[in-house]
């Protein structure tokens, strides 16, 4: 208890280095989640009617943002606007549901919530809030005609907070699987992970996922499937094996989808920021096996808020990756089981 009090005081305080010195390495930051980036609030909404909900991530006061999707079935609201030659230059909240495309209604809420705060970009004597979204496929789980809607946008940006985001089975993650590779009946539940970093200089990096990927998880400390395809007797088949050993796919591969969030107290311009986003999927590509496939809609955003100093995006979206890798293992080890699909925590039992 000692040792993790000295720890956050430790992260709250100025790091000075002499010149000549060596820079200490990142450290954790007492919040390890998405909002350790002063400035950002999230908000959940997980719907009692079946596993389903929608996470909101607000920045009432605007950060500059870019997007990159890397699936190839994406279900994605206003990321054209995202790119660096269009006209708005930033946002003020990001969307992510279940619910396919159907969740994407999600954002209109999202957009009630802040015109009604006078938040958005003016235009004569009003606003239009900016507030791009992406929805992940969870319809197999439960009734799939239950999806987010506008009032469940709402009611999470309206309950946004700057406390440490509660990871596992909530929100967008509600729905989320992950192992799909042998049909629903050998997966396991995905949800909503997040982590932060931050460095001696004050740089802050952090990351919200919600996973639900066709793939298995892979833990990058230790190369181990940690959740995935499951076998008879529920020990993890592995899908590097599976897919070496010859065609190991079923039709609902295609139904999937991984979203995250990455957040920066950085100042970037939206060209930097979508480069940040770029190399944030790297992320995925370290903790899911395999990512970015046909049947998944994979798609990052990235929020800079401009609170810090430092301009370097290949340091930025190097601990981008970082976290994003870490917050897809969180999540799989908070979720908890849902209709049916069993989580981590039930294998270990």
């Amino acid at each position: 208890m000692r040792a993790g009090l000295i720890a956050a005081l430790a992260a709250a305080l100025p790091t000075v280095v002499m010149q000549g010195q060596s820079p200490a390495p990142a450290t954790r930051v007492a919040n390890t989640t998405l909002t350790a980036v002063a400035g950002l609030t999230v908000g959940h909404v997980t719907l009692s009617s079946r596993p389903t909900g929608c996470t909101v991530v607000v920045a009432e006061r605007g950060v500059t943002a870019g997007v990159d999707v890397r699936g190839a079935a994406p279900a994605t609201r206003e990321t054209d606007l995202l790119d660096p030659v269009d006209l708005v230059q930033q946002v003020h909240a990001v969307v992510l549901s279940g619910g396919s495309a159907f969740g994407l209604d999600a954002a209109t809420g999202v957009m009630r919530f802040l015109e009604e705060r006078r938040i958005g970009f003016p235009y004569g004597g009003s606003v239009v809030p900016i507030v791009p979204a992406a929805s992940l496929f969870d319809l197999r789980v439960g009734d799939g005609r239950i999806r987010p809607d506008a009032e469940c946008g709402y009611a999470a940006a309206r309950a946004a907070s700057a406390v440490p985001v509660p990871e596992g089975s909530v929100g967008a993650g509600a729905g989320a699987t992950v192992g799909k590779m042998q049909g629903m009946e050998r997966a396991m539940k995905g949800g909503i992970g997040s982590a932060a970093v931050v460095a001696p200089d004050g740089l802050i990096v952090a990351a919200l996922v919600a996973v639900n990927a066709a793939g298995d998880i892979v833990d990058p400390a230790t190369g181990q499937v940690i959740a995935g395809v499951r076998g008879e007797d529920n020990r993890l088949l592995d899908a590097r094996r599976l897919l070496r050993a010859g065609p190991a796919a079923s039709p609902v591969v295609r139904q999937n989808t991984t979203l995250g969030v990455v957040a920066t107290n950085a100042t970037l311009t939206k060209t930097q920021a979508t480069r940040v986003a770029q190399m944030a999927h790297d992320g995925y590509a370290r903790a899911i096996y395999p990512s970015h496939t046909s049947g998944d809609g994979d798609t990052i955003f990235a929020l800079a808020t401009g609170d810090s100093a430092v301009t370097d995006q290949s340091r930025v979206g190097a601990l981008a990756a970082d976290v994003v890798a870490e917050a897809i293992v969180r999540a799989v080890r908070a979720a908890t089981a849902a209709a049916g699909v069993p989580a981590v925590r039930d294998l270990r039992r």
